[in-house]
């Protein structure tokens, strides 16, 4: 098991994998990186790292990565059901119990999507209160509410671009 520390935007993120999958993707509470970036790491390792760094310079939208998450099969169903919720989207505990048939677990989802090791790729920072207002995130909420306005600003970008292409080829 190899990690990587990925300096983003908010923050220090350490990436912990092996060749052949991703087991953790963590915000810490380190002020610098420790774990440099090296051409010996891992192959998923560092195509994570590199996901990570086109995702925060709004060159991503979906990641394509081999993971491996320990759960329960509940959990793993959650978790699977996070990657469904769109880029600049939001979603509810309540919306991924109706997507996995489950509509009376709405607080064993949340305590499922606590326990999400994959933070960013397992978009947990997705998941808002029924209300539309922010709930918890582990990584704390200043960074859920970055995160949701950088993919909205990104979405915005792109439609844009979409916009000004679509008006030169009439």
């Amino acid at each position: 098991m190899k990690k990587v520390d990925y300096l983003s935007p908010i923050g220090v993120i350490e990436i912990t994998g092996t060749e052949e999958a991703i087991y953790d993707v963590s915000y810490t509470d380190k002020q610098q990186v420790e774990y440099v970036f090296k051409e010996k790491l891992p192959h998923a390792v560092k195509d994570c790292y590199t996901q990570l760094d086109e995702y925060f310079k709004g060159e991503r939208t979906e990641f394509d990565l081999p993971f491996k998450l320990e759960g329960t099969p509940f959990q793993q169903e959650v978790w699977q059901a996070l990657r469904e919720i769109p880029y600049g989207k939001t979603g509810s505990y309540r919306d991924i119990a109706v997507a996995i048939k489950r509509d009376k677990a709405v607080r064993a989802v949340g305590a499922a999507n606590s326990k999400n090791k994959i933070s960013i790729i397992f978009p947990c920072h997705r998941i808002i209160g029924a209300s539309g207002k922010l709930t918890g995130y582990a990584g704390g909420l200043w960074r859920k509410e970055w995160l949701l306005e950088h993919e909205q600003k990104i979405l915005n970008t792109l439609a844009c671009q979409a916009e000004g292409s679509f008006s030169k080829s009439k």
